[in-house]
């Protein structure tokens, strides 16, 4: 446990094994998990998105995925920007992204220390790749080409 309080944050829509690997590491990292899910208004130019789940469905997901792994210190606040709540925890210590949105924890720093607050310490993992050696993303699942695990759907 490196941080007390450390945020990650997302669409989480179908979640597979690379939001999977984001929230393990931000648990093996933090004491405490402030996990920013993205509210519904703010996803319509994102690929497919008339086909992503309601923000609902996401949250009872995320909960099943926390639930099941025993994870009990986290809270789930509903964001509306890519910087979330980020520069309202003046006490968060530490951001976990993947490769693929590293620029959104430049971005929350950037507000941060606009406004005077501490840079987050910023925890990178790698992207998780399907077996068609592509990045696991929710557009190929919700485009129908792969499933959660990273198989190709026989079409």
């Amino acid at each position: 446990m490196k941080f007390r309080k450390v945020v990650v944050g997302g669409t989480f829509d179908r979640l597979h094994l690379g939001h999977k690997a984001l929230l393990r590491k931000a648990f093996e990292v933090g004491k405490y998990v402030y996990i920013g899910l993205t509210a519904d208004e703010i996803i319509k130019q994102k690929p497919y998105a008339e086909r992503i789940l309601p923000y609902e469905l996401r949250l009872r997901d995320l909960l099943k995925f926390l639930d099941a792994n025993g994870y009990r210190n986290y809270r789930i606040i509903k964001i509306y920007s890519a910087i979330g709540f980020t520069t309202k925890i003046k006490s968060l210590e530490a951001i976990v992204v993947s490769e693929e949105t590293y620029k959104g924890a430049i971005l929350v720093n950037r507000a941060r220390q606009e406004l005077g607050l501490r840079p987050l310490e910023i925890v990178v993992i790698p992207i998780i790749r399907s077996k068609l050696g592509q990045k696991i993303s929710s557009s190929l699942i919700r485009a129908g080409l792969i499933d959660p695990f990273g198989n190709p759907i026989k079409g």
